[in-house]
């Protein structure tokens, strides 16, 4: 019996009494079974966050002809709305013979402001004429004048089409745009003048 006894205590060794290199093998063992995704993450390696990110490439740079057709572009759009502005403007005006010196049409050509010029005296003297003028020589006038508008209004069908295209340089953009805004007032006196003549014509036939 005694001998049964000290068998048992033989094999049921207290952990304090077992060796200090056990215990701590068993505590390291259950500590990674326990945690597993904590051990998992202690092995993988670190990420420095404090890094830089690269930077993107830079764009590349334009060729000579690419920086030509955009400095090309921007002209063309520049001049585009200036001409908008100043047609839209034309159009508006009912009669060119009233208005003041400073309200006249700009043009950039120089042999553009002289023809306006030349333009809008020969009109007013005309409605100057048409009250005294004998019915054979309004006649002769408004033939001359009806067919005068028809070449007119080609000419500007011309211009505006040939401005659609964009085609076109900034400088043959600029003399286009003028003549165009020239046809559109030259279109507008005359127009005037006409319907002046048809009422002079009517009264003189009753």
């Amino acid at each position: 019996m005694s001998e049964f006894v000290d068998t048992m205590n033989a094999s049921e060794v207290s952990p304090v009494e077992a060796p200090v290199e056990t215990v701590i093998e068993t505590a390291k063992a259950e500590t990674m079974v326990s945690n597993p995704v904590e051990a998992t993450t202690n092995n993988a390696p670190s990420l420095n966050l404090t890094e830089s990110l690269p930077e993107p490439p830079e764009a590349p740079e334009m060729t000579p002809e690419e920086a030509m057709a955009a400095k090309r572009a921007a002209a063309i759009a520049e001049i585009e709305s200036y001409v908008d502005e100043d047609l839209k403007r034309i159009d508006e005006i009912e009669n060119i013979l009233d208005l003041k010196e400073g309200e006249y049409p700009v043009f950039t050509l120089a042999k553009n402001k002289a023809r306006f010029q030349r333009m809008l005296a020969w009109y007013k003297n005309k409605q100057t004429w048409l009250d005294v003028a004998p019915l054979s020589g309004v006649n002769k006038l408004f033939k001359q004048q009806s067919k005068e508008l028809e070449g007119i209004r080609a000419n500007k069908l011309d211009y505006e089409m040939e401005l659609e295209t964009g085609t076109l340089t900034p400088s043959q953009r600029s003399y286009r745009s003028d003549e165009l805004k020239m046809c559109k007032v030259q279109e507008k006196m005359a127009v005037q003048l006409i319907a002046k003549m048809m009422v002079k014509i009517k009264s003189g036939r009753r």
